[in-house]
């Protein structure tokens, strides 16, 4: 089901709702660049779990209006008008790459809702003490990032002319994150019906504009807004250590900041691999099953 969903400031989003629509609700917050059709678990698995399963466009993205200079803790407001609009009080979120931090935000900010979180190939807070942010990063998010904190402008510039030629061919993003692939992820990429979800995903988020892939990328090359201390709830860190894209090294420096993290660091996977372990977090969020095995 979906629906246009309007939050306090006057803005509308774009909303998703798959899986049982009585069932026990689950926010997913989609990765960068992306969008509310990006990969889920499929609806059988929902509905065996007795799962909602919600997912919206974050500002700029596919159908949602553009919050300019939003930062990462202002997702909150956003879950929670989402939240209020269906009548939800309680809810577990997971967020897979770019929408770990953003996961982490809405933990943090509204601990009387949120059941649980889980925060996917997580990158850690751009003034991140005694961290090496770049350290293990592929050279296209290093620069993308660099340019970011230092020349916005021109990170934006640089996205639009990008975004423009991967909506004429949404497999262009694909075929420049190949060169930098590991070879875990190349194979998660090469199968046909996650291939295909990713292209669906990569075209909606940017059907109407580069703005949401932008102030993702800015808003994670400054501080977050928010204080991680301040989560009380469960909270599953899953990284595969092969990544290039979010290094392991970021969920590591989350694990010792997050009151009562659990961290499970899978050797052999890398970025994407995260994709085929969202129903077993599924299962973790909804507290019927332990955290997959790293």
């Amino acid at each position: 089901m979906r629906s246009r969903v309007r939050v306090a400031d006057g803005r509308h989003l774009m909303v998703e709702r798959q899986g049982d629509p009585q069932g026990r609700p689950v926010f997913l917050l989609h990765g960068t660049p992306g969008s509310r059709l990006g990969p889920a678990p499929r609806g059988m698995v929902l509905y065996q779990r007795k799962t909602q399963l919600i997912a919206y466009d974050r500002p700029g993205y596919g159908g949602s209006d553009r919050l300019a200079g939003r930062r990462v803790v202002d997702v909150v407001e956003d879950v929670r008008a989402i939240a209020d609009a269906f009548g939800i009080d309680r809810f577990a979120v997971v967020g897979r790459s770019g929408g770990a931090p953003h996961a982490l935000a809405c933990a943090a900010m509204m601990p009387d809702r949120v059941t649980r979180t889980a925060a996917l190939v997580s990158l850690a807070p751009w003034d991140a003490a005694e961290l090496d942010w770049f350290d293990g990063m592929a050279a296209s998010n290093v620069l993308a990032y660099s340019t970011a904190a230092s020349d916005p402008d021109g990170l934006a510039a640089s996205f639009i002319s990008r975004s423009a030629e991967i909506r004429q061919d949404p497999v262009r993003l694909l075929d420049d994150l190949r060169r930098e692939l590991t070879d875990s992820d190349r194979t998660v990429v090469n199968d046909a019906g996650i291939r295909s979800l990713l292209l669906a995903n990569y075209r909606e988020g940017l059907r109407t504009s580069a703005y949401g892939w932008i102030d993702d990328a800015i808003a994670f090359a400054q501080p977050w807004g928010f204080d991680l201390a301040d989560i009380t709830g469960p909270v599953m860190l899953w990284h595969g250590e092969k990544d290039v894209f979010s290094p392991v090294g970021h969920s590591r420096w989350l694990a010792g900041r997050i009151p009562g993290a659990t961290a499970v660091l899978e050797p052999a996977a890398a970025h994407f691999d995260a994709l085929s372990v969202l129903p077993e977090v599924l299962n973790w969020l909804l507290d019927y099953g332990p955290a997959p095995v790293g």
